[in-house]
């Protein structure tokens, strides 16, 4: 089995076994599909994705889990366009449906969410109701009306939701179905009534079940030799399965950030498939669990472990994954470093689906730019993240381009951010950006200061990032060292280190965690009520303060740093004001910079606009490449 080979599931033939998984994207209007969602899941089919699940949408009105949470009675139209837009590459393409259950909100509905007990959700705290027969009748009824209506409107099938945001899944689980009646003797009972309604629904469509195979609870929750044996008592329905794991106890489990390792879900799924097997028609087995690399997935489906593969990160950092492994080229797809800080939409700032490697991701068909009618010669200053991506797409349109950095190689504040606990794989990004400006034929000249006269009559994209920023404390003879320094020359003197963290991100909580690792007596000052505040974007928070417990790591919170002393830093309380001293030989100032304001170039990119996240940097190089090209086509 190869992974860009063809795969047979149910009556349809997939043109590669790599899926496309639902996944939260924020691009619906109002609770539809869009044009926007149209035009995010055709990249991928173009890029050979040989199943796609849509975003899962509600197959009842009581369930509106996030403000933009598509609804199965809204779908149709948008269904149709996708069904339509995907066609022409062969993918298999399925509606994803579900209900959240007490894993939802009632803040949009107004109404009481759905459960089969009255088990408050641990994560909102809210009681929800116990459904009744009729309110069962009206889910069974839901899922059929809304599979009927995605294979009218073109599309192959559906996909149930019976994983970690799932009414499905919270019936099967013992931490949730405490029911005295027949759906809680056999917690099964549910799930055999919506496949028996959905595959009546479909025919013979295609029928997919993501599963929670273990909801890492084993005192009640479901383990994977209970999973196992739902998948046997409903393998004679379903086409696939995707294996996942996680449950309310770990919201963080199924989609973890980058201190987990990809491919986490391998042992388990290899277990699930080896229970299937056996059956008169075993589903095909989809391997999930940050799956990235292409040379991982292959490796899945040599050993064993599955029959297709989910990329689902993988693809959204890079669209066109399965073609270039196809052609061969398997070195040029850009990396996913599973950080979660774009793709991870799922919170109440509604932010557009993205990705900080392939900030185009999300915005397809946005800001793109024909190539050039005639080459220029374009001088990129800097050689970070901006820089290298403002150089990779000016070469791709045609333009010949050299990169001038100071340092003595390329990869900016990319490469000390990977020096950063637990984000090594941030590297990933800048050594991809490198040997694609390298195999683009950019030349790159380091060690080199470029000022404003250089600059003079030339075509040129300033990228040169940020300098310290100001401490907003009194330095009354103490070591102060900024981040950027710290993470350059690795020098710190002996004694007790303060990380002060005012922006509350990965980068304070990860310094810290670096210098516990390595022995150090570390305490981390932050004016929150919990370290890393930030973090609750990416799904790190809870695990980043377990982390920093274990670590030996003192968590200074709801204080402020006020004084720096030699021996000592003296903090302040944020609600009391009142003050104490504790021992310190060095402080590691993670605040805010300021951009780099030299050479002062007018097209500018990245930190020496302002200092933010690789993301914006991404972005900035890429919009500026364009300009340039722009510009030579309006002459």
């Amino acid at each position: 089995m190869n992974l860009a080979d063809s795969v047979r599931l149910g009556s349809a033939d997939a043109p590669s076994r790599v899926m496309f998984g639902p996944h939260e994207t924020n691009l619906g209007r109002g609770r539809a599909i869009s044009d926007r969602h149209v035009a995010y899941y055709r990249a991928r089919a173009a890029g050979g994705a040989g199943v796609i699940v849509t975003e899962i949408a509600s197959v009842h009105a009581s369930d509106w889990p996030y403000e933009r949470a598509p609804l199965a009675a809204e779908c149709v139209p948008g269904w149709a366009a996708v069904a339509e837009a995907c066609r022409p590459h062969g993918t298999i393409v399925l509606a994803g449906l579900g209900h959240a259950g007490a894993q939802g909100s009632s803040a949009f509905s107004q109404q009481a969410l759905w459960a089969p007990s009255r088990v408050p959700d641990v994560v909102s705290r809210e009681l929800p109701m116990e459904v009744e027969q009729e309110q069962i009748g009206q889910l069974v009824a839901g899922f059929a009306t809304a599979a009927r209506s995605a294979v009218r409107a073109g599309l192959h099938g559906v996909e149930l939701e019976a994983g970690q945001f799932s009414l499905l899944r919270q019936f099967l689980s013992g931490l949730t179905n405490h029911r005295a009646d027949s759906y809680g003797e056999d917690r099964v009972r549910l799930l055999h009534e919506v496949l028996a309604a959905v595959r009546d629904a479909v025919g013979d469509g295609v029928v997919g079940l993501r599963l929670s195979c273990d909801e890492l609870a084993p005192w009640a929750g479901i383990t994977p030799e209970q999973a196992a044996e739902i998948a046997r008592a409903v393998s004679g329905r379903i086409d696939y399965l995707v294996v996942v794991r996680g449950s309310a106890m770990a919201t963080s489990a199924t989609r973890p950030d980058l201190h987990t390792e990809p491919g986490f879900n391998i042992d388990l799924c290899r277990q699930i498939r080896e229970a299937v097997r056996a059956d008169e028609h075993p589903p095909q087995v989809v391997l999930q669990g940050s799956v990235v690399d292409p040379g991982q997935a292959q490796w899945a489906l040599d050993d064993g472990v599955a029959d297709l593969v989910e990329m689902t990160r993988a693809q959204i950092a890079e669209p066109r994954l399965v073609e270039l492994v196809r052609s061969g080229h398997p070195g040029q797809v850009r990396p996913c470093v599973l950080c979660n800080q774009k793709c991870r939409v799922r919170d109440n700032r509604n932010p557009i689906v993205s990705c900080i490697g392939e900030p185009f991701s999300g915005h397809e068909g946005t800001g793109e730019v024909g190539a050039p009618t005639a080459p220029r010669d374009v001088l990129v200053v800097g050689g970070g993240p901006a820089g290298m991506e403002a150089a990779r797409v000016l070469a791709l349109d045609g333009h010949a381009v050299e990169i001038v950095e100071r340092g003595d190689r390329l990869g900016g504040a990319l490469l000390l951010a990977a020096k950063v606990g637990g984000r090594a794989r941030l590297r990933r990004i800048a050594d991809w950006l490198e040997a694609e400006v390298r195999r683009l034929g950019v030349r790159v000249t380091l060690g080199t200061e470029v000022t404003d006269v250089d600059l003079i009559g030339r075509d040129a994209v300033v990228a040169t990032g940020s300098v310290p920023g100001p401490h907003a404390y009194d330095d009354l003879g103490g070591t102060v060292l900024d981040v950027t320094d710290l993470l350059a020359h690795d020098v710190l003197p002996e004694g007790p280190v303060v990380v002060f963290d005012p922006i509350g991100d990965a980068v304070g909580v990860g310094v810290a965690e670096l210098l516990a690792e390595r022995g150090r007596d570390t305490a981390i000052v932050t004016q929150d009520q919990v370290v890393g505040t930030q973090l609750a974007l990416t799904g790190d928070l809870a695990d980043a303060n377990g982390r920093l417990q274990r670590a030996g790591v003192r968590l200074e919170k709801r204080s402020l740093l006020r004084e720096v002393h030699p021996d000592h830093v003296v903090l302040e309380d944020v609600f009391t004001a009142q003050r104490r001293d504790v021992p310190c030989a060095a402080v590691v100032h993670c605040g805010h910079r300021l951009p780099n304001p030299e050479p002062a170039g007018m097209l500018r990119a990245g930190d020496c606009v302002a200092p933010r996240t690789v993301h914006e940097a991404i972005l900035e190089g890429r919009r500026a490449a364009h300009r340039i090209t722009a510009l030579e086509g309006a002459r």
